[in-house]
């Protein structure tokens, strides 16, 4: 069979197909749109970035109380910018966003302040808030100084990933 031949095969039978079908408006545009995606993802780029880098963070930050997880998954959503900049390597977003915190002081006191209120919310108390310059109490899960060892850690990780 030749190609035309084939090709009007597949038109008489679209044409048996569509013969007792009555004419939709939404029948025409979903014909007409079913190759619009194709080959692509309907999921946009940029949530496929910063859902790799939040199971990444998941799956590799050392945080049993699980604040620390869920306040940094929600940095990273809310930081469009590094991550639409890295969108077919989002661990070098990851790894730009944890050197900003790592680095910065007022942004690391921030981080940790409010991985203290989530804290305080997912075990019904009152949290630790330490202050700059201030020792911190001695059940305070998450320090200053604990945070950003943590985002240490995770930075190394995601360094031996990108190597």
């Amino acid at each position: 069979m030749t190609s035309e031949q084939k090709n009007e095969r597949y038109q008489d039978i679209r044409q048996e197909i569509l013969a007792g079908r009555e004419f939709s408006l939404a029948e025409v545009i979903a014909r007409e749109g079913g190759d619009f995606l194709k080959g692509e993802s309907p999921v946009p780029k940029l949530v496929q970035a910063t859902t790799e880098i939040n199971v990444f963070i998941a799956q590799n930050i050392a945080d049993s109380s699980g604040a620390l997880q869920q306040v940094l998954q929600t940095w990273v959503k809310g930081d469009e910018a590094s991550v639409s900049r890295y969108l077919n390597t989002p661990l070098v977003a990851l790894s730009e966003i944890l050197e900003s915190l790592i680095t910065n002081q007022e942004l690391l006191y921030e981080l940790v302040k409010q991985v203290d209120f989530r804290w305080g919310q997912l075990y019904d108390e009152k949290p630790y808030f330490q202050q700059p310059g201030q020792a911190p109490h001695p059940d305070d899960e998450y320090t200053h100084e604990s945070v950003k060892q943590k985002l240490i850690e995770l930075q190394e990780i995601v360094r031996s990933f990108l190597l």
